[in-house]
Formats: C-alpha cells, structure tokens, sequence
C-alpha cells in the first residue's frame, strides 16, 4: 500500500496541479516594487551625479571667475597707480610748459627792447623821391630835405651828423612809393630837433617817425586809436614806444594789450 493521501488532496479534482507559493500573485509583488525601487534609486542617483558634475562645473567656473575678478582687480589698481603717475607727469610738464613760456616771453620781451634801444637814435623819413640811375648820397638827400620841407636853419642842418644814412629795402624798378630813408644821428639832441620840426610836413606827402621793431610797430597800431579817443574824451594820452599812459597810468586791457601780461 503506497502512502496516505492528505484530505485535501483527497479533496483535489484529478488532473489539477498546486501551485507554486513563488509563482503566485501574493509572492511576485515584493519583488517587483524592490526592483522598481532599485531603478528609482538608480535614477535617483544619476540626476544626482549629473547635479554633482554641474556643482563641479559651476564651481569651476566660480573660481575661473574669482581669478579673472582678481586678476582684472590688480589690473585696475595698477592702471591707477599708472594713472596717477601719469597725471603727475603732466602737470608737472605743463608746469614746465607754463615756465618755458613765461621765460620765452621774457627773453622776447628783452630782444624787443634791446632791437628798439638800437633804434633809439634813428628816424624813418617816407615820401622822398628816389633818384634815378647812379648811386644815391641818402645823407645830402637828408639834408636838403630838412632844410627845405621841414624849414630847418642851414647853420643847424650843417652841424647835424650821421652815423649811417640808407633806404630801406631792396631797389623796386616800378612806380611805387619810394623806398623811406633811415637815418640814424651821432647825438639824440640833433634827432629831436629834426622831431620838433615835424609840424611843418602837416598836408603834406612826407612823413618822419622813428623806427621800431616790426613787433612793436603792430602794438603801436593798436594804442593809436585808443589813445585819440583818450584824448577826444579829454583825457592826456601819451604813448612811450608799445605802452599807452592815460592820466600817468599804464594802460592794460585782457585781450587789447596782452603783451603787458
């Protein structure tokens, strides 16, 4: 006799198989939501690495960026400091700029005056016909004029003396004004003689002035009109080589006389 069958196997149609407690519904459900949990984790932990790798990067990146701030930082202050240097340099050459300018004036000023103390003695005489063909004697020229057209005794013409006669310029072959005549006196009495005598070439087409520096001349042009209109206002006007005195005042004005700066 074979061996007693269990009353539920008793019970069990034939032909019917009992299942598997692995291969039931109750058994493959753990399983999965631990395989499912697993894939989540896995997910998981990839996002995190790839956050991870992002961190890495961005903290990279901070620090190329803090060494960049750094480094552009150290540039700054050193263009300051550069900058500083430099602007130190330039005030210190406009300083020597403004020295050089102020010494050239002065030394411009001192050839003006040197030039227009050698011109001291002499008188520009315009108007007197030049003499054609031959070598002209610009001193008897002289002479005959101061007799003739500024009424000067000929005893007082006789005693006048010269250290140089001459026109001025080179020989213009058109008709033109003639070239003036600078006559420089041996003593400065005789020259102002031949000065006070100037109001007998009034309406007439001569004229006698002394001689300056061109510069001075192009101030003298200036101080002219200034010095009628002093005098129309009935004001005493008097000008001394390239400065105006009104009322035994020196004249100055920005922008009219600004060589006496």
């Amino acid at each position: 006799m074979g061996p007693k069958k269990s009353a539920a196997e008793a019970e069990a149609p034939a032909g019917t198989k009992r299942s598997r407690p692995q291969d039931s519904p109750e058994a493959s459900s753990p399983r999965k939501d631990i395989l499912e949990l697993l894939d989540s984790i896995d997910k998981r932990l990839l996002g995190f690495e790839g956050r991870l790798h992002l961190l890495e990067v961005l903290h990279q990146e901070f620090q190329n960026l803090r060494t960049s701030l750094e480094f552009s930082q150290d540039q700054v202050e050193r263009l300051a400091a550069e900058n500083a240097s430099l602007r130190e340099s330039v005030s210190s050459l406009e300083e020597g700029m403004t020295r050089i300018a102020q010494d050239n004036k002065i030394l411009k000023e001192t050839v003006l005056d040197l030039q227009a103390r050698s011109m001291r003695d002499n008188l520009v005489f315009a108007g007197l016909p030049e003499q054609a063909g031959g070598a002209e004697n610009c001193e008897e020229t002289i002479k005959n004029f101061l007799q003739t057209e500024m009424k000067i005794p000929e005893e007082k013409v006789k005693n006048i003396t010269f250290h140089r006669v001459h026109r001025l310029g080179a020989k213009r072959g058109d008709s033109r004004r003639p070239r003036p005549i600078v006559a420089k006196f041996e003593h400065f009495k005789q020259k102002d003689l031949v000065k006070s005598h100037g109001r007998e070439l009034k309406g007439k087409d001569f004229s006698v002035n002394d001689q300056f520096p061109k510069e001075i001349l192009v101030r003298r042009r200036v101080l002219f009109p200034l010095r009628k209109k002093f005098i129309q206002d009935g004001k005493r006007a008097v000008t001394s080589v390239d400065k105006l005195y009104v009322d035994n005042k020196l004249y100055k004005e920005r922008g009219v006389t600004d060589w006496l700066y």
